[in-house]
């Protein structure tokens, strides 16, 4: 198979989500296993956006609009952006490799934090193109660490804020000054996936910072607090003539019929949104608080996950858990950690308890 790809692609390892629900049910023989792994909404989606994705079912004959005109307007309206400063994805990471694509060759160099969302690395090396990953200090993005990475070729900046896997963030200060130094060719994408999630009253939401420097794009995704893993929609906020570039390579139809009407609806329900949120905040602190009673080092997250530490390598506690239906999700890099999604109250119950046996 010599020659057949690409050196960067052959060194690449697939992508690995949590397992499947029905899989966890299959292979251990489990009744309703419940899933922690993949940073979903417990809460499920909007019910108006369930409503507005079952009438569009009698228009699949048909394509999407491929421009998603009534998406990226409600988007640039909610957003207090222009139409064309709005670009659509099939989820945020979707916009992120078209990012990668359009403005890197094989001779520019991007810049990542590690660890941080696991996709980073992948789409850098399927597209050939020369990577440093930043170390965390102390599960925290190192911005000095990334300025000191810069480098005469560097085109593109991902930092995901909170950070993926860690649930950490950096502060409106902090973002500030770093896109301040950053050089003005370079371009920054501020990853903020679990925005909407946020706590902290020194969080930065980074479309308020837009006057700091030109190159910045902001995504956000509806797969988390919306609630619409499933249906794939994300969105990139940038410059005009940046998202135009990107829209040169977005595929045509990349988000389906159903995922525009849904995400429209999902966009207008402030009522499901608070409620999915104020979920989220109170039994985030009630899990960490748990975890602690159990004896284990919880990283403070403004994600709807939390990062749980070991005293030792999580590979068999892991498998032990999957054997009672209960699916976390293990990190590669950090051998003695596993990252938690924060379910419903029943199911962070179900994990504490899980937890308990297998550590004892």
């Amino acid at each position: 198979m010599s020659g057949l790809v690409t050196p960067s692609i052959e060194s690449l390892v697939a992508y690995e989500g949590g397992k499947p629900i029905e899989e966890v049910a299959r292979e251990f023989g489990v009744a309703s296993p419940i899933k922690l792994a993949s940073n979903e909404n417990p809460l499920g989606p909007s019910p108006k956006a369930l409503r507005a994705a079952f009438e569009a079912l009698n228009s699949v004959n048909r394509y999407p609009d491929g421009v998603a005109f009534r998406l990226r307007h409600a988007l640039a309206e909610a957003y207090g952006v222009g139409f064309a400063e709005v670009l659509h994805g099939s989820g945020s990471n979707e916009l992120i490799e078209l990012v990668v694509r359009t403005f890197c060759t094989p001779s520019d160099h991007v810049i990542f934090g590690q660890p941080g969302f696991a996709m980073y690395p992948v789409i850098a090396m399927a597209h050939g193109v020369e990577f440093t990953a930043v170390p965390t200090r102390e599960c925290k993005h190192d911005l000095a660490g990334f300025l000191q990475a810069l480098q005469p070729n560097t085109k593109v900046i991902l930092i995901d804020n909170p950070n993926n896997p860690t649930g950490t963030y950096r502060d409106v200060s902090q973002i500030s000054d770093f896109l301040r130094q950053v050089p003005p060719e370079v371009i920054v994408v501020m990853d903020e996936a679990y925005f909407e999630y946020v706590t902290a009253s020194d969080y930065p939401n980074s479309l308020e910072l837009r006057h700091l420097r030109e190159r910045l794009i902001v995504t956000r995704t509806f797969s988390k607090i919306y609630g619409l893993s499933g249906m794939r929609v994300g969105v990139g906020i940038g410059p005009a003539h940046l998202m135009n570039y990107l829209n040169r390579l977005r595929p045509p139809f990349n988000v389906g019929l159903m995922s525009q009407e849904a995400a429209v609806a999902a966009l207008s329900d402030h009522e499901h949104v608070a409620s999915s949120r104020q979920h989220n905040t109170t039994e985030r602190e009630r899990l960490s608080q748990g975890l602690a009673a159990l004896g284990l080092e919880v990283t403070p997250s403004q994600a709807n996950f939390v990062l749980v530490h070991f005293d030792r390598p999580t590979r068999s506690l892991n498998q032990a858990l999957l054997e009672r239906g209960v699916i976390v999700r293990p990190i590669p890099m950090l051998p003695r950690a596993l990252r938690i999604s924060v379910g419903t109250v029943a199911e962070n119950d179900r994990l504490l308890t899980a937890l308990a046996e297998v550590t004892s």
